[in-house]
């Protein structure tokens, strides 16, 4: 038999990041703690600012009954000269009966203590006051709260608790609350509980009392109202996922407002604005014809017939916010750009200050810029002595805005104020840009540099935190990587392919190595290595097949796994692909180190010229691209078959055998100065 169970515990408003960040969580805990004690069954799981509930429409009323079985020592374990061991003990009392009452069973061969017995599903109201403790203690908000007296700790104070078998109260008591058939509802409607005569009139009881209990109802009102403020008003509202999912979390009604600031304020930077707005006051920046209007949206959770009070009183509390921005804004224009300060911070231990950073990347940067010279000067139309004058200001200047106001105030604004201040400051166009862009790309798939200038600053800091950190012993462990050496490794790469950089690994590392203490630079190598075979979208074996081709250049690399993937996953060559297998298995035993000489004058076979003069032909033209030339060479398939057909590469005499093996090596080593075929597996 099943009856519907709701269960609601109502707490003090529950901060929304800490709640959405484990909301996953509370769900699966609660599905666990069915299994364990045998009452699966569906159920949804949704809340609001002041309520966790959880609802099944055909919860058992009692668990299934089950058959228990165990298995204990073996029986001359268990007893010793007629005398029960403390192992027979306790299996015994293990199972809960005398050591008379066990069974006997063979396993394994061997006679063992065996007991059986039928178990009663025991009633679900006896099971939940120890469920519900379970499943609310194993929710890890982080930071947790005591209340009064008691010393057990939630993230809130629980303040009622409502656990509903059909419309029965099931007898439950959680920190200190007795459970019973009360609930609140929104507190501008009603301070006191109310009573919830019929759980099937719950959601009714709520939506009356002005609370929305599901996320995804509040969130399509908030998102409909945003589409009807956008069309009366001809405005664009940003649609920011994470803000949003915070502003469904700590409403209970929400209504989705449009204010205004004074236009003064848009002196500022758009992303300061909107960072005071959204950090700080949860509002949804406005747009009007594609820049960043004197307007925000806020969504209220009051409940009120006239909501202009509401409105200003958020215009009122923005103002000071953006005061201070600007008052900051303008103090840091009149100081300029000025690194004074950065050598007080350290970086790292063993890795010195800021200032003692910005040097080494400035080495860096412009030992990269020899390499890049001539891409960059095509790009700038500025000389080689003016590059590396600004190359070295961008390196300088990057992180001068962490002793800024503003930075300090939006610690999340570094690198972008640095932009606007040096633009304001009438700094040279590549230097503004590449200090907004030194930290490009900030994840995975998000916007790289905007220049190959820009593109060698953003990896002269990241080569400097890599190489810096594991001289030092920083090396990310497991799926540890505190300080996102992974996510660097993975911009560098996207960089260099997208610039199309030459970038030889261990060359560019071991020129850079001086910069700083002795460590195991193979163990980065490796690490980068590793990062490389991750951040390249192709088949595992393939990427394993180029880099056993000894290719050391990540932008090489990069094009050879992209044209060697384009081939091998396609239908034909995954049809085909047994013949250069079998290329690879005869080429194992010829030394391709070595000069690979075929004698054609020990050709007997027709095919063997045909297939030598093929092969000839193809390896001496010129491709523009790694995929033509593998095409090139896939296309001696037909040929290679009927070679194989006609020809006895095992040949008893001597001469002939290694001659028709240099033929076979001689291809495989073509293909192998790109990719090493016999790694790749379909």
């Amino acid at each position: 038999m099943t009856k519907p169970l709701l269960i609601e515990i109502g707490v003090e408003e529950l901060p929304a990041i800490p709640l959405l960040k484990i909301v996953k969580n509370i769900e699966k805990s609660w599905k666990e703690l069915l299994t364990e004690y045998r009452l699966e069954s569906a159920f949804e799981f949704v809340y609001t600012p002041r309520r966790l509930v959880l609802r099944h429409e055909a919860m058992p009323l009692r668990q299934a009954d089950q058959t228990i079985e165990l298995v204990g020592p073996p029986v001359m374990v268990a007893v010793r000269d007629g005398e029960v061991t403390k192992a027979g003990e306790g299996f015994a009392r293990k199972c809960g009966v005398s050591f008379e009452e066990l069974g006997r069973i063979e396993n394994k061969g061997k006679e063992c203590l065996y007991f059986k017995k039928e178990q009663k599903g025991l009633e679900t109201i006896t099971l939940l006051q120890e469920m519900l403790e379970k499943w609310l203690g194993s929710m890890a908000f982080g930071k947790m709260m005591r209340w009064g007296s008691r010393k057990d700790e939630f993230i809130r104070p629980i303040r009622w608790v409502q656990v509903r078998l059909e419309n029965d109260v099931v007898d439950v008591e959680l920190f200190g609350v007795k459970s019973d058939s009360k609930t609140y509802l929104h507190r501008m409607v009603n301070f006191d509980a109310v009573e919830v005569a019929n759980i099937n009139e719950y959601d009714t009881i709520l939506a009356e009392g002005e609370v929305m209990l599901y996320p995804k109802d509040r969130e399509a009102k908030i998102l409909a109202e945003f589409e009807a403020l956008e069309q009366e008003h001809n405005i664009s509202i940003e649609r920011d996922k994470s803000l949003l999912d915070e502003v469904v979390a700590i409403t209970e009604n929400p209504k989705a407002l449009l204010g205004s600031f004074d236009e003064m304020f848009l002196e500022l930077p758009p992303e300061a604005i909107i960072a005071s707005m959204k950090e700080h006051q949860r509002y949804f920046p406005v747009f009007e014809d594609g820049k960043l209007s004197n307007r925000f949206i806020v969504v209220s959770n009051a409940v009120t017939d006239d909501y202009t009070k509401v409105i200003e009183g958020n215009e009122r509390v923005l103002k000071p916010r953006l005061a201070d921005g600007l008052f900051f804004y303008r103090n840091d224009l009149k100081r300029g750009l000025v690194t004074d300060g950065l050598e007080k911070i350290t970086f790292m231990d063993g890795l010195g200050s800021l200032t003692d950073k910005i040097e080494r990347e400035k080495k860096i940067a412009l030992r990269l810029l020899e390499l890049y010279m001539e891409q960059v000067k095509r790009e700038t139309n500025k000389s080689e002595d003016e590059l590396k004058e600004l190359m070295s200001e961008a390196i300088s200047l990057a992180k001068a805005d962490l002793t800024s106001e503003m930075v300090y105030e939006f610690t999340e604004l570094q690198g972008l104020m640095g932009y606007y201040y040096a633009k304001a400051l009438g700094k040279d166009e590549v230097v503004y840009q590449a200090i907004k862009e030194q930290y490009f790309p900030l994840g995975e798939g998000a916007e790289l540099p905007s220049s190959t200038f820009s593109a060698i600053v953003a990896m002269a800091i990241k080569l400097d935190t890599l190489i810096g950190l594991f001289s030092v012993g920083k090396i990310p462990t497991g799926s540890k990587d505190p300080f996102a050496l992974r996510r660097a490794v993975n911009g560098i790469v996207r960089i260099v392919i997208e610039y199309n950089l030459p970038f030889k690994t261990k060359e560019i590392i071991e020129m850079l190595n001086e910069l700083y203490s002795e460590y195991d630079v193979e163990k980065l190598i490796s690490f980068i290595v590793e990062r490389i075979k991750k951040s390249l979208d192709a088949n595992p074996s393939v990427i394993s097949a180029v880099l056993e081709s000894g290719e050391q250049d990540v932008n090489e690399i990069a094009k050879k796994v992209s044209a060697l993937n384009n081939i091998v996953s396609t239908n034909e060559f995954k049809e085909q692909f047994s013949t250069f297998k079998r290329v690879a298995n005869i080429s194992k035993e010829v030394n391709l180190d070595s000069e690979l000489t075929v004698d054609k004058s020990l050709f007997v076979e027709p095919i063997e010229g045909e297939l030598y003069d093929e092969y000839s032909a193809t390896i001496s033209k010129e491709y523009n691209s790694y995929e033509k030339k593998l095409s090139a060479l896939f296309a001696l398939k037909p040929k290679l078959d009927n070679y194989f057909d006609d020809v006895l590469v095992n040949a008893e005499d001597e001469a002939l055998k290694n001659n028709r093996k240099n033929t076979i090596g001689s291809i495989y080593k073509s293909f192998r100065e790109i990719a090493d075929i016999k790694e790749i597996t379909i």
